[in-house]
């Protein structure tokens, strides 16, 4: 058997005769390793720590030798704090990598001379692109709010400021129109069908959708441990998704992957399936997590509560599945009230009665 040669893994005998495998890249931390090489649960790993090589900047040199009352302090400080610690490890990296921009620009300024229309200013700088000001913000935030736990200063002025608005609506949830024309397009047995049909029937996002493959299949039970929150969430295959993967065959780790075999990174499987929907005729705005936004819609329609939904989606906060279930109970008692009152006078009070609303007494 050929031994599989991969960058920037290390290997060693431990005192104990075990193995150990480990990815080390130069200005990186040591990351673990679990399994052999080769395996589902090794290779997998590898792919993810070689992501955050991808992703996360190299450490500052100098940073332990920042002025105390800085920013760059402060910055420093949270990276060492049980906040950062908490956060699920996408959301550190690209915290880190949104700060490490922050600090360059503004490092060597005071933290307790922050003021609110300073950071109004450095978020409207970037208010073309809405999403990245919002995490801009967010970033602020904490770092400000850190700033005051440890006594740099009393007040977080980052609290008050409204939030970028994204988009009118938010983003474009796919309209049932908008799945059967994809549908149309791309087949069962195609690539992009296999993709639209893990994003519509997982509810996930983008970066868990990718990362799929059969090892996360167990008794008609598809297992996600989801990047971005670190919850471990199992969800029965839907059959139309069980017909898809049938259809669809896959000697690799992933479902889904590139032209040349190998896994999708977030940033090209969006290029791909952004190319995927133009295609089949969709409007400029569907995207990837507006899916995942039609797969909540479904469900809310469906009658679902939002914790039936969110056990599903992974929703850490229940208010974004909340506005769907809301808007699915407003639009189905429209639909009875309107119902209740178009019949005959006789009629009416049936219709209320089987529609479940209050019957208005004769004499009021």
């Amino acid at each position: 058997m050929s031994r599989i040669k991969l960058k920037f893994v290390h290997a060693f005998i431990d005192r104990h005769g075990k193995a150990r495998h480990y990815f080390r890249r130069s200005g990186f931390k040591r990351i673990p390793l679990p399994g052999l090489p080769g395996s589902a649960e090794f290779m997998e790993a590898y792919q993810g720590a070689l992501a955050l090589g991808n992703e996360q900047p190299r450490q500052t040199v100098g940073a332990a030798r920042s002025v105390a009352g800085t920013v760059n302090a402060a910055v420093v400080g949270y990276y060492g704090s049980m906040r950062f610690a908490n956060l699920a490890e996408r959301t550190q990296r690209e915290r880190r990598r949104i700060l490490e921009h922050f600090r360059l620009e503004h490092g060597d300024k005071r933290v307790a001379n922050l003021q609110r229309q300073h950071i109004e200013q450095i978020v409207a700088a970037k208010s073309k692109t809405p999403g990245a000001a919002h995490n801009l913000l967010a970033a602020i935030r904490a770092i400000v709010s850190y700033a005051v736990v440890i006594g740099l200063r009393n007040d977080n002025p980052a609290l008050g400021i409204t939030k970028p608005n994204q988009r009118p609506g938010g983003i474009y949830t796919w309209s049932e129109q908008d799945i059967t024309a994809f549908e149309d397009k791309h087949p069962i047995g195609t690539k992009a069908r296999l993709a639209l049909g893990l994003l519509l029937y997982t509810a996930q996002r983008r970066s868990d959708v990718i990362r799929m493959g059969r090892q996360h299949m167990r008794d008609g039970i598809i297992v996600v441990r989801q990047q971005k929150t670190g919850a471990t969430l199992a969800i029965p295959v839907h059959p139309e998704l069980q017909k898809i993967l049938d259809a669809t065959p896959s000697e690799h780790l992933t479902f889904l992957t590139t032209r040349t075999a190998r896994p999708f990174t977030p940033a090209d499987f969006t290029n791909w399936f952004k190319a995927k929907c133009r295609e089949a005729g969709l409007p400029k705005q569907a995207s990837v997590h507006g899916l995942r936004k039609a797969a909540c819609r479904r469900l809310a329609e469906a009658g679902c509560s939002a914790n039936v939904i969110a056990s599903i989606s992974g929703h850490a906060s229940l208010r974004e599945v909340e506005r769907y279930t809301k808007a699915a109970d407003q639009e189905r008692m429209a639909r009875q009230g309107i119902k209740a009152i178009s019949g005959t006078k006789e009629q009416q009070p049936v219709a209320n009665l089987a529609e479940g609303l209050p019957i208005r007494d004769k004499k009021s």
